[in-house]
């Protein structure tokens, strides 16, 4: 064998030896315990991803492949291969904030099962009722480990679909998000499920001169103006920690 092709074979070996720590890191990050919940995440077989973390194969993991473990895991493609930075998707932020949730079956120890609800709501009230949401199903699936190492009370987690334009491009109509009922806290930057005047909307919470604003991510102002947020009129139902969505 002469030494180029020695320096060729090295390169790829290492390279796969980097490809599946890498892809180590990204799993635990993005919350995925197991192999077998990875696979039925990002629709790559499990003894494929075996192979992977395990360094096996000459040629090295197939393009597509890794495209598909490195959009479920939320990171770049060309850090997954190549350890390139930066290492996060790129899209105002919205992968950092939000996590692709991942469906398994039903009594799968490793998920919780959270409830895709409609919200009843009145104007003024602080509380809310849910009905069952029965478009698609009646559960989402989350990884125990994401939950838990956020510190969520599964019975505090609800989701809901998203209606209108007006957080796209980070959140489009019919996409599905997780609620935190739990955490009401206002911030700034942040986005919400609100009961605004009797209406259930998600929108981004701003702090201006003072006062407290729901505004839209889309960059049509003039259809989708700000509104103020007073006690009273717009009262939080929980803070928004994750979403599904069928965009690409």
């Amino acid at each position: 064998m002469n030494k180029l092709l020695r320096i060729f074979i090295h390169a790829r070996i290492v390279r796969a030896m980097d490809i599946a720590s890498r892809l180590d890191e990204a799993m635990k990050e993005a919350g995925f315990t197991t192999q077998s919940a990875l696979a039925r995440a990002s629709g790559v077989p499990q003894p494929t991803i075996n192979r992977i973390l395990k360094g096996v194969g000459k040629k090295g993991p197939e393009t597509q492949t890794l495209a598909q473990l490195a959009a479920t895991c939320n990171v770049r493609f060309e850090w997954l291969h190549e350890g390139r930075e930066p290492r996060a998707r790129s899209g105002g932020g919205v992968e950092r904030e939000y996590r692709q949730v991942v469906v398994a079956d039903a009594g799968d120890p490793d998920f919780y099962e959270i409830r895709k609800v409609q919200l009843q709501l009145s104007a003024g009230m602080t509380g809310f009722q849910t009905v069952p949401e029965i478009y698609d199903g009646s559960k989402l699936s989350v990884s125990k480990n994401w939950a838990d190492r956020h510190g969520y009370i599964p019975e505090r987690l609800i989701a809901i679909a998203v209606k209108g334009e007006s957080m796209e491009p980070n959140l489009y109509a019919g996409d599905l998000v997780i609620i935190n009922t739990a955490d009401t806290a206002m911030e700034d930057g942040v986005v919400f499920a609100v009961n605004y005047e009797g209406q259930a909307v998600v929108k981004r919470l701003t702090r201006d001169r003072g006062d407290w604003w729901l505004t839209s991510d889309n960059q049509d102002q003039q259809r989708h103006r700000r509104k103020s947020c007073r006690e009273g009129e717009c009262i939080i139902i929980g803070r928004v920690v994750r979403r599904e969505t069928d965009r690409i």
